[in-house]
């Protein structure tokens, strides 16, 4: 490969970092300033709506798209996105009291892990579905549900991204605080676009066969 194309690999490698940290960062932001409880929701999903954007090759300036999708998404986001958060801080919860308990809890400690496994794949599914297609929020969980179990290798593929993303925000702090979510947001994002019209096309196949 050439040296220019070299250079243009770089730089949109480095665009997309710095992409993902503002995606971050603006994530953080807004959901301090909803009281976290009430921003987590509308923020997570404006993030994905703005990662969907980027995907899809859309130019647009981040604050003010953030903050006009902030204040569409506020109910939808808390209702989609408390649920899942509840479930997950609980599922953590019980995890950490198996686990404090030794030897003699490792099975349920186990299932929490694997209940924590499922939880997350459903939900790289569902979020990138909620601001991709028009549906409503008590149909996005059994439409992302089926697409964890009908496409396992693509489920697969998710929890190792996501795996890798919260090892290396262990094992390197800085990088989970500025980096992490937006980061894990945008290939999210990426990666389930690419799996909605694989699975779209291959059920248009079956209906025209």
């Amino acid at each position: 490969m050439s040296t220019q194309g070299w250079s243009i690999r770089l730089y949109d490698a480095a665009d997309e970092l710095v992409w993902a940290i503002k995606l971050n960062f603006l994530l953080l932001a807004f959901t301090l300033l909803g009281g976290v409880a009430l921003g987590v929701g509308p923020a997570t999903l404006t993030a994905y709506s703005l990662a969907r954007r980027r995907s899809s090759g859309e130019s647009f300036h981040a604050l003010p798209a953030f903050r006009a999708g902030f204040r569409r998404e506020f109910a939808r986001g808390a209702v989609v996105v408390l649920p899942l958060l509840t479930v997950a801080v609980v599922l953590t919860g019980n995890y950490l009291y198996f686990a404090s308990l030794g030897a003699r809890a490792s099975i349920p400690r186990l299932a929490c892990f694997v209940a924590l496994g499922v939880l997350t794949v459903i939900a790289a599914y569902l979020l990138p579905m909620a601001v991709h297609y028009d549906l409503r929020p008590r149909d996005l969980l059994p439409k992302a549900s089926l697409m964890a179990i009908s496409h396992p290798a693509s489920s697969v593929v998710l929890l190792f991204v996501f795996v890798t993303i919260a090892y290396l925000s262990t094992t390197l702090p800085v990088v989970g605080l500025v980096l992490a979510a937006g980061g894990w947001i945008q290939l999210n994002t990426w990666l389930c676009l690419r799996f909605f019209a694989e699975n779209e096309a291959r059920l248009h196949l079956k209906g025209n066969s």
